[in-house]
């Protein structure tokens, strides 16, 4: 009987060689008198030395994102646009004590953002002159002090007991039916459209619209995406599909852009209310992973309604690695979409995976040069 109870197991049986291998590295790993004989070793000290900065940056990942923040919010990049300061003239400049801000100089300068000169001024490094030229970065930086508080319990926050800030922004994920009023879409439209620029931009490099006549965008804000395109496809007819409260932003940045005569701007909630047909390739622009799997199979269904046979879908949004777990899609926007309390991250697979349950062919992942910004699908109706 303890021989029985002592036994590993069928499923230890079906370990393989390797499995046992690297069980048995792992647990070497673990052993401090392993460590410590490895940090002297010739052939092992300098792996045990990346492996030590590779986890203290981690540690310290959090206060590094707190001085780009406050880099940011102090507006560092505008002051030194004209050339070096001191720290004393900076914090002068931006209201702080001059011995903290000569912290918050040192430490951009740690992590590239500065650059130190013989003299003790600083002026600006590469990655701290790029934030102003990179269109919504700014802005989204600044909007993470949200998350920052939603994540100030992880523990809790991965059993799901915070009530997290990030939903709140979002409050067009929660509609049932209500509408979302302009005073409140404002803020997160605004933040939505800056950085949306990028986006664009990688889907237009991604994807051909040469073919299409009408493109309609589901869930398109204020234009961003539809502008762009329209920018590089002047054939095309273009309609955008979206909530009432932030139509009426839209049509005016369409009116600027002069392209008034070939937008149809449609107000609703692809929830609740029948998409607009007419459109020959139709486009989800960071929709899919504000949603829950349930709303996702009822968006893709109605899609495949409206669109006419060949016709094109396109979406892109940041995904999942799935099997092989990537840094942005899988350590950030996994959790923020959590953090939103309706969204997930999925990966190429499994989106394409619900598009051949919708009914489309032809589910084709297609690379961008920045799959840390976007990366795309796209599918036909057989």
């Amino acid at each position: 009987m303890a021989l029985l109870e002592n036994h590993p197991g069928p499923e230890y049986e079906r370990r393989g060689l390797f499995d046992h291998f690297r069980a048995w590295c792992l647990a070497l790993v673990q052993s401090r008198r392993f460590q410590d004989w490895a940090a002297r070793f010739p052939l092992t000290r300098s792996i045990v030395r990346r492996d030590g900065e590779r986890l203290f940056d981690l540690i310290s990942g959090f206060t590094y994102s707190q001085v780009l923040h406050a880099f940011v919010e102090f507006n560092l990049a505008q002051l030194l646009a004209d050339g070096p300061r001191s720290s004393a003239d900076l914090a002068l400049r931006a209201g702080t004590p001059p011995d903290r801000m000569a912290v918050l100089c040192q430490a951009a300068a740690a992590l590239d953002l500065l650059h130190r000169r013989r003299d003790g001024r600083y002026d600006l490094a590469r990655l701290g002159a790029a934030l102003p030229g990179v269109p919504g970065l700014q802005g989204i930086i600044l909007h993470h002090s949200l998350l920052y508080r939603d994540l100030s319990d992880p523990a809790g926050f991965f059993r799901g007991e915070t009530e997290t800030e990030i939903a709140g922004f979002w409050p067009y994920v929660f509609c049932t039916g209500k509408e979302v009023d302009t005073e409140t879409a404002a803020p997160y439209s605004r933040l939505m459209s800056d950085s949306q620029i990028l986006v664009a931009g990688e889907t237009i490099k991604a994807v051909n619209f040469s073919s299409a006549k009408a493109l309609l965008d589901i869930g398109g804000g204020t234009g961003t995406f539809l502008e762009a395109v329209g920018s590089v496809a002047p054939h095309l007819a273009l309609i955008l599909f979206d909530l009432p409260a932030v139509v009426p932003a839209a049509i005016d940045r369409f009116e600027k852009a002069e392209q008034s005569n070939r937008i149809k701007v449609y107000p609703g909630n692809f929830r609740f209310d029948p998409l607009p047909g007419g459109a020959d390739m139709i486009s989800l622009v960071r929709v899919l992973y504000d949603h829950e799997d349930q709303t996702v199979r009822q968006l893709l269904a109605s899609i495949f309604k409206v669109l006419p046979k060949g016709g094109r879908l396109l979406i892109s949004e940041p995904m999942s690695g799935g099997a092989r777990p990537q840094r942005a899609g899988d350590a950030y926007f996994a959790l923020y979409c959590m953090a939103m309390r309706t969204g997930t991250v999925r990966s190429a697979a499994r989106i394409c995976a619900l598009l051949s349950e919708a009914g489309f062919a032809n589910s084709t992942p297609r690379k961008t040069s920045r799959p840390f910004i976007t990366q795309v699908v796209t599918a036909e109706k057989p």
